[in-house]
């Protein structure tokens, strides 16, 4: 299953050199820690992002978002953002800046 490298570029450019993120590809597509815990990935051309369970129904009321359900139950804590909401590069840097908070405030894995 392929991802969308142009997205993935654009999330690799938003991180910039930071040494605590790191790329592996996981689920078809490639995702991006935060010191082993993963903040966004791109699957296929969406973008996955962790908000943590508390943010995910505030998450799910804006534009171009839908359940992470890749089993058949939703995962509380993430949502989907489809590619084709994600144009805006002030968009994706907010998504991208929310997985990465999140992230920030969990233990090294």
């Amino acid at each position: 299953m392929a991802y969308d490298e142009i997205l993935a570029r654009r999330v690799r450019e938003r991180f910039g050199t930071d040494p605590e993120i790191t790329e592996k590809r996981m689920f078809g597509g490639i995702a991006f820690l935060h010191r082993g815990n993963m903040a966004v990935g791109v699957s296929r051309s969406d973008l996955m992002v962790r908000v943590g369970p508390d943010a995910t129904d505030a998450a799910l009321t804006r534009p171009g978002t839908r359940p992470l359900d890749p089993t058949g139950r939703p995962m509380r804590g993430w949502v989907l953002v489809a590619g084709n909401a994600l144009g805006d590069d002030d968009v994706l840097g907010r998504w991208i800046d929310e997985g990465h908070a999140f992230t920030a405030g969990l233990p090294p894995n």
